[in-house]
């Protein structure tokens, strides 16, 4: 399938993956910043922000979907790219990882972790968000131009929804209201958890500490999950952390993509 993306950069590859609702350009905080050392390929997954959703009848699974970013992969000459993910798209990284598809992950809240009742809670959160999104954007720009107001609407996902640019906030707003992928991967989630071991593949977890949809619980259960990745608490950050503290979230991304990049996995060629 034709997955928009926006490719810069020199250096080993470091494919960027957003998380359920957002867009590609949530990473443009941090892209000139890892441009200056790595071919930097942010993503737009399947039914969100410019990319389509998947064929009709697709499920929204982590096969379906991690499919198709194999495919792309192929498409775009990457062999083993370096991976790194926020929220959904952390857990799709791992995944990737776990299956031979990639030479490192660096995963940002990543998905995956959350027993019952905190699924149900993000879920509702998420939910929360989408509705609040779709409010006139006139408005929506009248009420973000006030720091407190914007912490206010927005403060669930962003760490420092104040520092944002008020344009981006929006952007953001349409990219959650629009997107037809939402409400079939919130569907399909429900049963999903991370349950591999990307074994032979350096692994970093990065969890802010003032992540409110993904809690800290989470990121305990993911460091016993994963006990030989790098953990690294991004500290004043919340979920959405690439605005949040630019500079911090670039060096996690760039120190956990140093690595040689390793040869295809014989069934990872053969998927």
């Amino acid at each position: 399938m034709d997955i928009v993306f926006e490719r810069r950069g020199q250096g080993p590859p470091l494919v960027l993956l957003h998380g359920i609702g957002h867009r590609r350009q949530g990473w443009a905080p941090v892209m000139d910043m890892l441009a200056a050392e790595r071919e930097v390929i942010a993503v737009d997954l399947p039914g969100f922000g410019d990319s389509p959703p998947l064929p009709p009848g697709t499920p929204y699974t982590l096969d379906a979907v991690v499919s198709a970013l194999a495919g792309t992969f192929a498409d775009l000459g990457l062999d083993r790219p370096h991976v790194a993910g926020n929220s959904l798209g952390g857990l799709f990284a791992l995944e990737a990882a776990d299956r031979g598809l990639a030479s490192s992950v660096t995963a940002l809240s990543p998905a995956g972790f959350f027993n019952a009742l905190e699924l149900r809670y993000g879920m509702s959160v998420l939910r929360a968000s989408r509705l609040g999104a779709r409010v006139p954007e006139t408005v929506l720009t009248r009420l973000a131009r006030s720091p407190r107001r914007r912490t206010l609407m927005f403060g669930m996902i962003y760490g420092r929804p104040d520092l944002m640019d008020i344009e981006a906030l929006a952007g953001d707003a349409r990219a959650m209201r629009d997107a037809p992928g939402f409400e079939p991967t919130l569907r399909a989630g429900r049963g999903t958890r991370f349950l591999g071991s990307c074994a032979d593949v350096p692994v970093t977890i990065a969890w802010g500490t003032k992540d409110r949809l993904l809690l800290r619980s989470q990121a305990i259960r993911a460091q016993r999950r994963l006990p030989h990745a790098r953990f690294v608490w991004l500290e004043g950050c919340g979920h959405v952390p690439m605005s949040d503290d630019p500079p911090r979230v670039a060096k996690v991304l760039l120190d956990g993509s140093a690595h040689p990049l390793l040869g295809s996995r014989p069934e990872a060629a053969a998927s």
